[in-house]
């Protein structure tokens, strides 16, 4: 049976590490803020979610995964570019593109100056996120299990880019 005193004693320690949560989440969030990074394509989030569809939207803008299997771009053997949705920026070549059977396309290695990586702490693991460096759009990941040359493979959401056939 729990006393009144045990009751308000396990209160009390309750808000204080509520308190000192949100005190810390505070500090993280302005920490957050000022590591935001500026790319040169902005827009407002009802531009985005104007310009993409709904699909292209949660992957891109809201870091989300495709189900595996489901882009055409994974069979896609055409000659060509890898293009950002967001901002039509060239990402990969075809010529670096692989089939790795995980079901997205994947890519040995991505154009000069064309993607930025940031730290992904999400789902209990560490992992190393792939956005496009023009608008921030989130493309996928990289892992160090690719082939040569590089030993890297660049999982990509399918719906978060288009292709241009180089005939196109």
């Amino acid at each position: 049976m729990m006393s009144r005193r045990n009751f308000l004693g396990g209160t009390a320690v309750a808000a204080a590490l509520a308190a000192a949560g949100l005190t810390l989440r505070g500090k993280n969030a302005e920490a957050d803020e000022a590591a935001t990074p500026t790319f040169e394509v902005t827009k407002t989030d009802a531009e985005w979610r104007a310009q993409l569809t709904p699909e292209q939207y949660r992957v891109l803008r809201g870091h989300g995964t495709e189900r595996a299997g489901t882009s055409p771009l994974d069979k896609e053997k055409r000659i060509g570019t890898y293009h950002c949705a967001g901002c039509d920026l060239p990402l990969f070549a075809s010529a670096t593109k692989y089939n790795s059977g995980t079901g997205w396309p994947s890519f040995y290695e991505p154009l000069e100056n064309a993607i930025g990586t940031s730290e992904d702490r999400s789902f209990f693991t560490v992992r190393t996120e792939v956005h496009c460096r023009r608008c921030g759009g989130h493309l996928g990941h990289v892992f160090e299990d690719g082939p040569p040359p590089t030993g890297l493979r660049y999982c990509m959401n399918g719906v978060a880019m288009t292709f241009i056939p180089a005939n196109a």
